[in-house]
Parts: structure tokens; sequence; C-alpha cells
């Protein structure tokens, strides 16, 4: 789908559906893995925008501060490894494997990181619900939006919205039970009053019998929090990349070159037609417990598929252009300010991995080079995250 599209949409869903909800979610929700594949025009346009306009926000806006409740001390045995794997150190190409690439995919580039350790698996419910019960964090699709904050990231002269809209809430897919225009979110996309990580799709909703399913509805800021208390951190967006390829060298995928729907399943992603039928052939329509399908080169599980994962990097449009320019980075750590030319005011951080919502038809979000871009402040009914130690 065009950007401009996206951008009408997003309008309309604030201004006339849900404008008093938390901003943050509509942005992930608009540039999730239902993006259109682009053109070599769009490409060259994109980055040539990008690199043209100012910077933004050198900072998250504080509407949603991250310890919230008791302090987020760290956790017994926070040097603990369990759980985790060491990832060697080395060099690769980082960026666009084939033509399903988007223009913030290129150009590829010489990165070199050290070794460290990564979770394994995508941070648990279970693991949540400790950190949770241990310091007594609210997470921000808990929280009741804060209008002054709000209006740092909405064009000047906003209309404050009504107070019954300026509520705790989150987005949540919901398939529509017929064939519908792909270029219209809103028919598969609801905004739900007490939908939160317990409540992954509304009150109705419960992660109870979900120990070991990937926790959702966790904004970048709520993934920092787990990290900070665990004695962990979230991994750059270049370390993500080089723990995805597992060992492969320019391999499409984290298995390798294999199409996704091809042969033995190798993810959970999006079978049949988006959005309204899904085939589940991996044998889920939404997530997946941890471990359900087969790790890569490093024995990491779902760097494909499953729920997006956030990195710690902001996120910049032409940022591989600029990097490219320095030969080969040594642990590149991302831009030290965020920019989106399509969301001027708000500033970004990185997701990877794509979700059960792609499909290679419509996206393909479960590349290695694939990227996202979210608000840190926005949690959907498939984001999720893992953590990283210094090696």
């Amino acid at each position: 789908m065009a950007f401009a599209a996206q951008i009408t949409f997003r309008k309309k869903y604030i201004y006339n559906v849900a404008l008093g909800g938390c901003l943050g979610l509509f942005i992930g929700l608009l540039q999730s893995c239902t993006q259109s594949k682009s053109d070599d025009t769009t490409k060259t346009a994109s980055a040539t925008d990008s690199a043209k306009a100012p910077f933004c926000h050198t900072k998250p806006p504080s509407r949603f501060a991250v310890n919230q409740g008791p302090s987020a001390t760290l956790a017994a045995g926070s040097d603990d490894r369990t759980g985790m794997l060491r990832i060697p150190g080395g060099s690769f190409q980082m960026g666009a494997d084939n033509d399903q690439a988007r223009p913030d995919e290129f150009p590829k580039h010489n990165v070199t990181v050290e070794p460290f350790w990564m979770d394994a698996t995508e941070v648990t419910n279970a693991q949540f619900r400790a950190f949770v019960k241990a310091t007594g964090y609210v997470t921000t699709a808990e929280r009741k939006p804060d209008w002054a904050e709000m209006q740092k990231q909405l064009p000047p002269g906003t209309p404050k919205p009504p107070d019954n809209v300026l509520v705790a809430s989150s987005l949540v897919f919901t398939a529509p039970d017929h064939s519908v225009s792909t270029d219209d979110y809103s028919q598969w996309w609801r905004w739900v009053p007490g939908a939160d990580w317990q409540h992954p799709e509304g009150p109705g909703s419960s992660i109870k019998g979900k120990d070991n399913y990937p926790v959702v509805q966790v904004s970048w800021d709520d993934a920092i929090a787990y990290a900070q208390w665990a004695g962990k951190r979230l991994p750059t967006e270049a370390e993500w990349e080089w723990a995805a390829r597992g060992g492969l060298s320019n391999a499409i995928y984290s298995w390798g070159n294999e199409a996704v729907d091809a042969g033995k399943t190798k993810a959970n992603t999006w079978q049949g037609r988006f959005p309204n039928l899904n085939t589940k052939r991996d044998g889920y329509s939404t997530s997946a417990p941890v471990k359900s399908f087969p790790p890569n080169g490093y024995g990491l599980y779902d760097m494909a598929g499953n729920v997006w994962e956030w990195c710690s990097d902001f996120y910049r449009a032409d940022y591989y252009q600029q990097i490219s320019q320095n030969g080969t980075t040594r642990n590149p750590k991302g831009p030290n300010q965020s920019f989106d030319p399509e969301e001027p005011t708000v500033p970004k951080r990185v997701q990877r991995g794509g979700s059960f919502l792609c499909n290679d038809s419509y996206c393909s979000s479960y590349r290695n080079s694939a990227r996202m871009k979210s608000s840190p402040d926005t949690g959907l009914s498939h984001t999720g995250f893992r953590c990283v130690k210094n090696g």
C-alpha cells in the first residue's frame, strides 16, 4: 500500500474514530507487515526525501515514563544466562537480500559485531509476569493516555477528544469474515479498551494456559523496563539481523532461501488470503508458543514470524545510506536521532522479524533484512521482544 494511503487512513482513524487513544499504537499499525512492495523509483525518492528532511525529537516523549510504581530493581541472579545462547561475533553484509526489500533496507553495507548473548526465544508471558509481580510495573497499554503529551505528536490545533475516548486501550487484529480491500486497515484492526498484555484481544481474552507464548501488547518502553530489571538490554538492529541470519551468508530468510510456504512449515506466518482467510497450515491463527518451529543455525527460535521484536535503535529512513559511507562499521547502535519522513513529528524505534500476520503475497517482513518502525509507546497484538547481554 502506498504511504499516502496509509497516512490517509491514519488521519481518518484518529480524527473520526479514536483520536484520544494512544497515538503510537496507530503508528505501529500503519507500518506493520502489511506494507506494499516498492519499486526502484520509490526507493530512490524515499531515500532522497528523508536525507533532505530535518531531524525531529532527540528522544521519545515522556508521556509514559518507564518506571511506574515500585522501582524496577534488578532481578535476583541478573547475571544468569539461563535460556540464552552465545552468538559469535563476525562480519556480514547488512541489508536487502532480494527484490522484495523496501527502500529503507538499501544499500547493503558491511558491519562487524562483537560476540553477545541472546534469549533463545521471545520473552514469554510467564517471564513478563515475574517482572510485573516483582516490580508492580504498569504497561503502556494499561495507562490512561496523557493528552498534554499526546499533543506533541499531533498537528497543531488538533482538538482534544472526549474523555470517554481517553482510556487505556490498544489495537487488536480482528479478521473480517469476507474479502476486503487491503487498502483499508480499519477492516481488520479494532481499537479495544482494556486490551493489554494480560488480555491481548481485549477484556474477554486471557493468557491463562499460555505461559510459554510470547508476551504481546508491549511497548518499547515496557521492553526496556523489563530488560533493565532482568539485567539485560534490547539488541541493536545489527545484532538482531546478524543473529537472525544464523551463520548463513546473504540468505533471504533465517532458514535459507526456500520460499516461506514451500516444503515443511518453517515459521508462524499467514497462509491463505489476507486478511480474511488463514488456512492455518502452520497450526496457528495468531501467535504460537515459543519453540513451535525449528531454530536457526545459532539455535534461536522465531527469528522469523510469530511476533515483531523491538530493537534498541532509533529509526531513520536514510540510516543505511549514511552508514554505508563508512566502509565497515563496527558494532553500530543506530542513528543518534529518529526521523521518519512519513511521520516527521513522531520519534520511532526499530522492530524486526515480522509476525503471524505476514504473508508472502502481500508482505514479506519475516525476511532477515526486513525492518519496521514504531513509536516507543506502541503496543499491538503482534508485538513482543527478546533481550541480549554483552558477551
